[in-house]
């Protein structure tokens, strides 16, 4: 089974065109990329600029699975999101021109909410971003990390919109201590985009590691995602490390000789806790 394997470009450190020649010359099929800095906000990137970028990267012969439009912003802070709506908005109008349908993003934590008022608003907030993704052929996939599968799955089906998906991080999941088969598990037919990232969490504390040497089973997750029916983009994300381009290469690699297990087969394998 070949994998899409993509590569996050903003993580190899390097100017997003050089960044993009890097990505063609690992063969890799797909790209995500940053949207909320520098050349590539919506802002500073005109009609023109966005066509020519799709020319660049279609050339070099990649697609484009995701943008990032990550501003920093917590759906549960009404004043903050609203400061910044105008922006997030306009990132969604630029992924749907660069040709792509899918910009991820964080949407905070839930944190402490005993009483739902923030669940209240993180719904409210995504529900009208997501309507507004959706009017534009675009999916908002918020990025797994803070919140157990069922408590995201719940704020998401909340929200009734065909605008909202999940980026599926494996790795974050292990360094928040939260089961990350389980949660795959629960938030299927949701996501819609992955990042191949590995972790591990250790004496309470995450931390992240090259692809392979932490504690996401890849066979088994690749395998999992598989039999549900996922074929999207493993986006490999190296935010770490001194050398960001070696660890990338030797993702990729990895990704490529990677034999995905069977769910049947999943429990005779290691780390399948």
């Amino acid at each position: 089974m070949k994998l899409n394997i993509g590569v996050f470009v903003d993580c190899l450190r390097r100017p997003i065109p050089e960044g993009l020649r890097l990505a063609a010359e690992m063969k890799v099929q797909s790209f995500q990329v940053f949207v909320t800095k520098g050349e590539m906000l919506a802002a500073n990137m005109n009609r023109q600029a966005r066509a020519d970028f799709v020319k660049q990267y279609k050339d070099l012969g990649l697609e484009l699975s995701a943008t990032c439009g990550d501003f920093g912003l917590n759906f549960g802070d009404d004043a903050a999101l609203k400061a910044k709506e105008a922006m997030l908005r306009e990132a969604v109008i630029q992924t749907a021109e660069l040709e792509s349908a899918i910009m991820t993003t964080h949407i905070g934590s839930l944190g402490d909410d005993p009483s739902g008022a923030r669940e209240k608003i993180i719904v409210t907030n995504l529900k009208r971003l997501g309507d507004f993704a959706a009017s534009h052929g675009v999916t908002l996939a918020t990025e797994t990390g803070l919140e157990s599968g069922t408590t995201l799955r719940r704020i998401l089906e909340r929200a009734e919109t065909k605008g909202l998906g999940v980026n599926y991080d494996p790795a974050n999941l292990v360094m928040n201590g939260i089961d990350y088969l389980a949660a795959v598990r629960e938030l299927f037919p949701l996501i819609v985009h992955t990042h191949a990232k590995d972790g591990v969490r250790r004496e309470g504390k995450g931390r992240e590691m090259p692809l392979g040497e932490g504690d996401v089973n890849f066979p088994v997750y690749v395998g999992l995602l598989t039999s549900l029916g996922y074929n999207g983009a493993y986006t490999i994300e190296r935010e770490v490390g001194e050398d960001v381009v070696g660890d990338t290469r030797r993702a990729v690699s990895f990704l490529r000789r990677l034999k995905p297990v069977p769910p049947n087969e999943a429990s005779k394998a290691k780390g399948t806790k």
